[in-house]
């Protein structure tokens, strides 16, 4: 049985990377540990505040695998201890993030419990290029050329 796809249309030429991260996304685990807060620092900036009490900087790695920025946290018990309660349990987690296209990770650092990573998505200048006609030959046609240029450059017409 064949699946059909949202980009499964013939005018969405190499899409395929957003169905791959659209299935990374819902396969991403539902878990709420640790709670999170993304923020928006500018139009292009972003900050993610994880909560990770307990956790030492030696217990976190952050990676990118894919697209997808990745953290993990593992705490390791040290010595025995003779527990009355235990109500604070030392868990791992990963949480996974799918970043677009572009995105990069500017740093991370812990403070008072909090995990912050900061992201950035640099400027890209839009472009226009010229794209040559030839004939079924293969030989230059005459000067005819093609312009291909971006929708938020075409703002005036030549």
């Amino acid at each position: 049985m064949s699946r059909l796809t949202l980009f499964n249309s013939p005018l969405l030429l190499g899409f395929e990377h957003f169905e791959r991260a659209l299935d990374r996304v819902n396969k991403v685990s539902a878990d709420g540990y640790p709670p999170y807060n993304i923020e928006q620092l500018g139009e292009n900036e972003l900050r993610i505040t994880l909560a990770v009490a307990g956790f030492r900087m030696t217990d976190l790695a952050i990676t990118i695998e894919d697209n997808q920025l990745v953290i993990r946290g593992k705490q390791v018990e040290e010595g025995e201890h003779m527990y009355l309660h235990r109500g604070i349990a030392a868990r791992q987690f990963q949480r996974s993030f799918v970043l677009a296209e572009g995105i990069e990770v500017r740093g991370a650092w812990l403070d008072n419990g909090l995990l912050h990573v900061d992201l950035v998505r640099p400027t890209v200048e839009p472009r226009v290029r010229t794209v040559q006609i030839r004939g079924k030959d293969g030989a230059d046609g005459d000067t005819d050329t093609v312009r291909v240029t971006p929708r938020a450059a075409n703002k005036t017409s030549p």
